[in-house]
């Protein structure tokens, strides 16, 4: 486990402290495109944070490749290898599409080349367990398609979810630190060395978003851009493949004690959601199939840019744009951890009534849009300035009274209307250290066409 923190927090640091240079090139460079209709940031920021991504993700590799215990990860099999060199392309893509824009199409074809290096490589799905029949042996053009579909899928999944400040990171954050505590009982619980591969991009998983996310929490001071958001999605896909392509159920008959299909049943709840990563990142492949049916019944491209995404919603009915992003978080981490908690001991009742009574809360966050909680006053010092009560002066009850006549006569500077439907926004051109959300921002106004 020493390894992997080491490992981790090399990636962590490399990635945050490359992002600052990497911000000032990219505002060097001009990938800082204009505000679009759908974006709910107000000032153009800068993209290419992808690169110091990348950069954790080879700084990760290097030291990993250079420890007694994670060495003989490079030594035995050759996933790291073929990971690093899908990873390249896809952030050469991810680059070009930030600077300059790439077609749909492009991007499409440059993700299914990345997954057939990685496959040529042998980063591939050799078999998959069935629940009522047992493993089923895959021929290599049945491996290479459905592996090439769960890196494209997954790529997809995770770029359509980065709309907010910090959402991405974030939520790939949590689902990495699931998946990384299902591989590691599986290789250091019980002995199944194939597990290896998927524990070691789990950890630099988390660490290129734990680098990152400093930088691009709410107001953000650059965007990951598609070169992180596909970098980030295809690790992810990786770790999926290789542990749930290549990890032969045979082996697990040494812990479980019973047949093959035994062993399928007992470890069905992330071996088959794995597969088709729904689960670990489920709110971002429901919102991928959520878009491409909204825009295919609106006679779009399914490529096609607008503002119906999850994140969207959450802004349109009310949620603040850090109280979206937690919610986003909350069902991401309840999805990921419960389904590997029910793997571990899938006969507990404790743990559905759990996932259920968290899932009523969930619910319940989602219908209070406008709730502001207020932290109690021996706290305050603890919890941002908008959690805590205000404070009237007691002895001067003549200047509570000048300021409640002030807000009351609208001395104060209103509030931001939110935009109507199909209103287009104007970027207030305020510099590049950051961006907001559609939101109370007193130092924003807005600007009026006079066109």
């Amino acid at each position: 486990m020493r390894e992997y923190l080491l490992t981790l927090c090399v990636t962590a640091a490399v990635t945050y402290l490359l992002t600052g240079p990497v911000r000032k090139f990219a505002i060097v460079a001009g990938a800082m495109p204009e505000i679009r209709a759908r974006d709910v940031h107000r000032e153009p920021t800068p993209r290419l944070g992808g690169i110091a991504m990348f950069g954790g993700l080879c700084a990760g590799l290097l030291v990993a490749a250079h420890l007694s215990n994670l060495g003989k990860v490079f030594e035995l099999h050759s996933e790291p290898r073929a990971l690093l060199s899908g990873a390249g392309l896809i952030w050469i893509l991810g680059v070009l599409d930030d600077k300059w824009g790439v077609d749909a199409l492009v991007k499409l074809g440059g993700q299914m080349i990345a997954a057939g290096v990685m496959v040529l490589q042998g980063l591939t799905i050799l078999w998959i367990p069935v629940p009522g029949v047992g493993t089923v042996g895959l021929t290599p053009m049945q491996g290479t398609l459905l592996t090439v579909a769960l890196v494209v899928i997954t790529i997809n999944a995770v770029n359509f979810v980065d709309g907010l400040d910090g959402l991405a990171s974030g939520m790939v954050c949590i689902a990495a630190a699931a998946f990384f505590l299902y591989a590691y009982r599986l290789w250091f619980g019980h002995n199944v060395e194939a597990a290896a591969p998927a524990t070691l991009f789990a950890a630099i998983l988390m660490g290129m978003c734990l680098g990152f996310l400093p930088h691009n929490m709410h107001p953000a001071r650059i965007f990951m851009g598609d070169s992180g958001s596909m970098l980030i999605g295809l690790v992810l896909a990786a770790g999926a493949i290789s542990i749930t392509g290549q990890v032969d159920p045979d082996v697990l008959n040494a812990f479980t004690g019973g047949s093959e299909r035994a062993v399928v049943h007992a470890t069905v709840p992330v071996y088959i959601p794995l597969l088709l990563p729904l689960t670990v990142i489920a709110v971002p492949v429901a919102d991928l199939l959520l878009a491409i049916v909204r825009r295919t019944w609106n006679g779009q491209s399914p490529f096609a840019a607008d503002r119906g995404h999850l994140h969207h919603r959450l802004l349109e009915i009310g949620h603040s744009h850090s109280r979206a992003v937690l919610i986003m978080y909350f069902w991401s981490g309840l999805i990921a951890f419960g389904t590997v908690a029910y793997s571990v001991h899938s006969a507990s009742t404790w743990i559905l009534l759990l996932i259920v009574a968290l899932s009523a809360a969930g619910l319940v966050l989602l219908l209070l849009p406008r709730f502001k909680p207020r932290a109690p006053r021996w706290a305050e010092a603890f919890v941002p300035p908008r959690y805590r009560r205000r404070k009237v002066a007691a002895a001067a009850p003549e200047a509570a009274g000048a300021l409640d006549a002030a807000e009351a006569a609208g001395a104060a500077e209103p509030a931001e209307e939110p935009a109507e439907p199909g209103e287009q926004r104007e970027p207030v051109p305020a510099g590049v250290h950051g961006a907001t959300a559609i939101g109370d921002r007193s130092r924003f106004t807005r600007i009026t066409s006079n066109s």
